[in-house]
Parts: C-alpha cells; structure tokens; sequence
C-alpha cells in the first residue's frame, strides 16, 4: 500500500516508487548512487535553502512545505529526516539523475490523479502539489520536463464547489466553550483575512475608529512588515470581542503591549492542571486557529460524517469565511473593487490607476456592518427595525387614508354647498311666483267686482 496525503493507504494501477523497475536501476547502482549523494550534499545544502528563498510568505512555505512533504512520504524518501535533509537529498539524486526525479514525480502524481478521479481530492489540489514540486526543482535545478506533465493533468474548476456558512452555524460556533472563538470568528467574518494572517496579527495592528465618541470599526494592519502587507477593517463588535478577550489576559497577569500576540495559547487556570503559564505567552499559530475551528464545527454539530461529499465539507474551515465577507459585502451594495481591496486581491490593471482612499473605503465599508454583524444583539436590532418599518408602513398608510377621506369630505362639502346656493335661488323663485300670483288673484278680485255691478 502506498502513503497518500495525511497518511492514508490507497491501491495505484502504478508501480511505486520503491520499485527498481520503474527508474531502471539495480540494487547495486543504486547503493552506489546514494554512497555518491553523501559527498554531494554539502555542496547542495543549499537546495532546502534556494527554495525557501522562492517562497514570499510563510503560509505560502507551509503549505509548500507540507505538499513537498507528502511526495516524499510516498516515494519512501528517507523517512524520520528533517525536511531539510530530505529536500537536499531529492536535489542532489534528481541532478545526478534527471530520470529518476521525473519518474518519481510522475509515479507520484498519477497517484493523486487517480484519486481526483475517483472524487477524493480535486483537481485544484492535485495543481497545488505540482506547484510545490515545480518550484522546488527550478529553485535547485533538478531538470524535470514539466510541459510532458502538465499535457497529463485533468482540467480543474477556478472556483471550489463550496458555500459559505450561514448566520446560523457562525452563531452556533461562537457558543463553543472557547473565550478565544468569538474574537476569531468575529474578526474572520467581519474583515474577510486569510487564515494565515493570524500569524503576523499583534495587538498593534488594530486600531480603533471612533466618531462622536463612538466605536465604529477598527482599522486592521495585515501581514504587517510583509511586503504583501495591507489593511482591512473589522466591525466595532469585533474590536470589543478582541478588546474584552486582551482585558481578560491582562488581568490574569499578561503583560498586554503593542507587541502582544492577537491570539495565544491558553494557560494553567486550575491547580493540577498544567496548561501553559500566563506570563509566558506562546502564539497560537494559524495552524492552532484551525484546529480550533474544526473541533467547534464537530463539537457544535456543524460538520458530521453524514455530511461528507466527494471527500470535501459543503463550506471550508478556512476559506468558507471570506467567502462569508464578500457575499455580504455585495448584499450590501459595496463596490465590487473595493471588496476585492479589503480582502487583499490584486485588482488586475486598476492596481496602478484606481486611487481609493482609506475614508472612501471605510464610508463604503461601513454600510456593511449590519450586514457584517453575526451578535444576537444585531439580531433583536434587526426585528425592533423591522417592527419600526412595519410600524412606519401602518401610519404611513393611516395617513393616506385619513388624506382621502378627507378629500371626500371636502368634496362632499363643496357639492352641499353647491346644493345649498341652488336651493336658495329656488327658494326665491318661488317667493317671487308667490308675488305674481298675488297679484294675479288681486286682479282677479277686482275684475270680479266690476262684473257684479254690471249686473
């Protein structure tokens, strides 16, 4: 059985690369070849070194690190050296010889193409792993024809068919027994950093924003002293989850400074119990981060075994958080540019033309925060809001109402009045027929008289 990734075993149609008959040589040439490499490593000590120095970041050289690690836990690689060791050793056998280096590559790599085949892994990962291996061989000169490689590797989606977490499983999280959980989840929700930006994050780097005397954000510095440094902003509730979380360290005897680790590791808080001392704060590296965040998601009910697809949770521990940031950004009516400066990507051409400042970002950052927002006090926020609109909705359509009644009313009143002129007209009409018909019977009486004496 062959050592895959994390040291599991899987069958490969494959010969492996203990087997003599993949690089075509004997037990013997190769006995003599190693006897060779031990002379040879001195001058190739640097080859751990050249690579290292390819590399920009330290998340980057972790996780580089560990894929190269991988490849030489399958290929049996002396197995209990130092990576150092282990890196050198590769250069100075694939200088030596070119074809070894490429069938030991290859075999390895049609290893992991199998089991993107079979859904284990995908095919971005199994890109990942070239990525690692390429540069380490430019970085020491191993000549490895990569183009015959890369013709053989399946085609890979740009994006992971994954989601971000919902509001609910972010706010279930943050009830894991942890003081530290809530500051991680808030800062990672709300600013949309990588994971490996906890291990540069000092106290110093979060600066509060205050307006008319109040929070209303905080100004995170990321990757500080990094050439990839820029800054980002977190929510005021995240400022006061950090703030409360380094009060807490400071009264159990921390010197808190600038200097002060954003995260570390817990201490000894029980007698018996040895757990780190407080005054002697240790950081708790983005690796540490992600081993927390998996134990909550367990812990929680989050993540179970039903839930597992195709070897890969629906949201990631690392990942599935800025995924979190940008859709709530966009939700919010942020510019799309501007989120993808907050979250530290190149903007293409616009890196030398698009001139924001820090106030437009942060005027733009800010209509986000109660979209940003994970605390149930944002969520009574949001139903007494509700209820106001709704309030507001009511009397709003009170008043129309009340508006054309009264409009009715008016119109009823000019018609009473119309009425009421026509009714006194009437009435004068029929007084001045009452007058004439007096008259008439006035006439009438003497034209009766004047007969009767006639007569």
């Amino acid at each position: 059985m062959a050592r895959g990734a994390g040291g599991r075993g899987f069958k490969s149609h494959w010969p492996h690369a203990s087997s003599s008959s993949l690089i075509g040589f004997t037990n013997r040439n190769s006995e003599k070849m190693e006897k060779n490499m031990t002379t040879d490593l001195a001058s190739l000590a640097d080859a751990y070194s050249l690579f290292v120095f390819g590399i920009r970041t330290q998340i980057t050289r972790d996780y580089y690190l560990r894929r190269l690690r991988t490849l030489f836990d399958f290929i049996d690689l002396l197995p209990g050296e130092t990576i150092e060791n282990r890196c050198n050793y590769f250069a100075a056998a694939g200088i030596k010889d070119s074809d070894w280096a490429f069938n030991k590559v290859v075999s390895f790599l049609q290893f992991q193409k199998e089991r993107v085949q079979r859904q284990e892994i995908s095919a971005a990962t199994l890109r990942n792993f070239v990525k690692a291996i390429k540069l380490f061989c430019e970085m020491s000169d191993v000549p490895v024809p990569w183009k015959k490689i890369t013709r053989g590797l399946p085609k890979f989606r740009k994006f992971a068919d994954d989601r971000a977490p919902t509001i609910e499983e972010i706010r279930k999280m943050i009830e894991y027994p942890d003081r530290r959980m809530k500051a991680i989840l808030y800062v990672m929700s709300s600013s949309g950093i990588r994971l490996g930006a906890w291990d540069y994050l000092r106290w110093k780097d979060i600066v509060p924003i205050v307006k008319d005397g109040n929070t209303i954000a905080a100004r995170v510095t990321v990757y500080s002293g990094d050439e990839e440094e820029y800054y980002t902003f977190i929510t005021s509730e995240a400022y006061f989850e950090l703030e409360k979380w380094m009060q807490y360290r400071s009264e159990a005897g921390e010197a808190i400074n600038k200097y002060s680790w954003l995260m570390r590791q817990l201490w000894n808080t029980k007698q018996g119990y040895y757990h780190g001392v407080v005054t002697e704060p240790t950081q708790l590296k983005s690796t540490g981060i992600k081993r927390l965040i998996e134990r909550t998601l367990w812990s929680q009910g989050i993540r179970k075994k039903s839930d597992l697809q195709h070897k890969r949770y629906e949201f990631q521990t690392n990942h599935g958080f800025r995924k979190w940031f940008k859709t709530r950004c966009e939700l919010s009516g942020m510019k799309s540019i501007n989120i993808e400066i907050l979250m530290g990507h190149s903007i293409g051409i616009s890196d030398s033309y698009y001139r924001v400042t820090e106030k437009e970002l942060l005027d733009d950052y800010l209509k986000a925060v109660n979209f940003l927002t994970i605390g149930k006090d944002q969520e009574y926020r949001d139903k007494i809001e509700s209820l106001v609109v709704e309030h507001s909705n009511i009397e709003n359509a009170i008043s129309k109402q009340l508006v054309n009644k009264e409009l009715e009313i008016d119109k009823l009143s000019d018609r009473n009045i119309s009425n009421t002129d026509a009714i006194a007209a009437l009435a004068e009409q029929v007084m001045d027929l009452k007058k004439e018909i007096d008259k008439l019977k006035h006439k009438l009486k003497q034209h009766g008289k004047i007969d009767s004496k006639l007569l």
